[in-house]
This record gives structure tokens, C-alpha cells and sequence, in this order.
């Protein structure tokens, strides 16, 4: 975990593609007390600290995470998200070519709580979610191609099923297709950006996270 930005009210860290956000049935420590951890230290707090996630990141996934420091920021920075005001922009590694350089994707997902997994169709079904994202080739290397992925709505697995649904499934998601998995179990998939308006200051917050170490997301040459 690195911090990227910090205020009185909101702190956005990168994660690593092997932390988890919240706390799950693995009982491994979640990124939500990596951070309240970090704050009690750094300012000296005897009690506890108040820590909101406002939005969650695949475990296998990396990237920026932005975590609520007051009530105040939680509620706003919630309905923030529920009505599509945080602008995420994702960076993808994939195998195969797109049929197009870029392109807008719709699909309707039906999420499998069973299998942790989402599947999408081209039409509406019982239970689906309509999930759109921008998409557009911005490199290449000998091998796989980089894409930059502008998501318009969030849901589950929302970009590993629609890329899979093209026909590019991201590197390493053996989950959706990948036919080998990265060596130390991330997926490459990265939340690059965001960019949303202050739900306190009301400023403009724009913020860039490092790309991943490793031969992973090396090698590519902008197109």
C-alpha cells in the first residue's frame, strides 16, 4: 500500500494486486485497517480511527482506492459513486486483438454469487445489470496489447466480463479465460486514474497511480 493523496477528509492509496479491500471469509487483514493502522500512527491516535470505503478493487486487481476520514465525506463520496460522479479510468493488459481500436461495450451482467463470477449477454435477461464501458488500444508489445478502459457503470467484475465477452480476456484472469495465470496471482488489470469533484472542499481531485513493477506491464509501445 502507498498513499497517493491525503486531506482531513478522504485518503486515496495504490494497492497491490494481492491486498484486499474489506475483510472476507480469508481472514486475511483487509487494506481498510492496513490504512486506519497507518493514520493511528502517523497522527498519534489513542482510539479508534474512523476509516468509510467508499468503493472496492478485485483482490487480484491493482490500483487506486479511495477511503473515506469522516462521516461526512463517507455519505457524500457514496452517492457520489451510486450516481457515476467518480470518473475511473482502468489500464488492461490482453492477449487478443479487439476487432476495433476502441469502442463502447454494453452488455447485461447476471452476477453468480455461488461462483463469484459474472456473466454477460447482449440483451436484457432476468436479474441482468446494464454495464457500459469505453475502451481504446493505447499499446503494444510483442505479445499483448494495453488497454485504456473508461468504466461508465460498476458492477461485478464489470471489466474482466465484458473484455472476456469481446474476446480479450485479460492476462492472467484464468477466471474469465486467461489460459495461464501471472505468477504472483494478479491479473493484469490496474484503476490508473480517478478524478471526481471534492465531496467537501468541493475541489478537483485528480489522481495518477504508478504502474505496477515487473515485466508485467512492461515492453509496450504507444500506439
Amino acid at each position: 500500500m502507498t498513499v497517493v493523496y491525503e486531506d482531513n477528509h478522504i485518503i486515496i492509496v495504490n494497492k497491490t494486486a494481492s491486498e484486499i479491500v474489506q475483510g472476507d471469509k480469508t481472514g486475511d487483514t483487509p487494506l481498510s485497517e492496513t490504512v486506519k493502522q497507518y493514520l493511528k500512527e502517523k497522527y498519534s491516535k489513542p482510539g479508534n480511527v474512523f476509516i468509510g470505503v467508499t468503493h472496492r478493487l478485485d483482490r487480484p486487481v491493482s490500483g487506486l482506492v479511495v477511503f473515506a476520514k469522516t462521516g461526512k465525506a463517507l455519505s457524500r463520496l457514496n452517492e457520489m459513486f451510486k450516481n457515476s460522479e467518480v470518473k475511473k479510468t482502468y489500464w488492461a493488459v490482453v492477449k487478443n486483438l479487439p476487432r476495433e481500436e476502441e469502442g463502447e461495450l454494453v452488455n447485461y451482467l447476471v452476477r453468480n454469487e455461488k461462483q463469484n463470477k459474472s456473466y454477460a449477454y447482449d440483451k436484457e435477461v432476468p436479474g441482468s445489470k446494464k454495464a457500459i464501458l469505453r475502451y481504446r488500444i493505447i499499446g503494444r508489445s510483442q505479445n499483448y496489447y494495453l488497454l485504456e478502459v473508461d468504466l461508465k457503470t460498476g458492477r461485478h467484475h464489470q471489466i474482466r466480463c465484458q473484455l472476456a465477452k469481446m474476446g480479450s480476456p485479460i492476462k492472467g484472469d484464468l477466471k474469465y479465460g486467461s489460459p495461464r495465470s501471472n505468477p504472483d496471482g494478479s491479473i493484469c488489470l490496474h484503476a490508473r486514474s480517478i478524478r471526481f469533484v471534492h465531496p467537501v472542499s468541493k475541489e478537483l481531485i485528480e489522481v495518477e497511480a504508478p504502474v505496477p513493477p515487473g515485466n508485467l506491464w512492461n515492453g509496450f509501445e504507444t500506439i
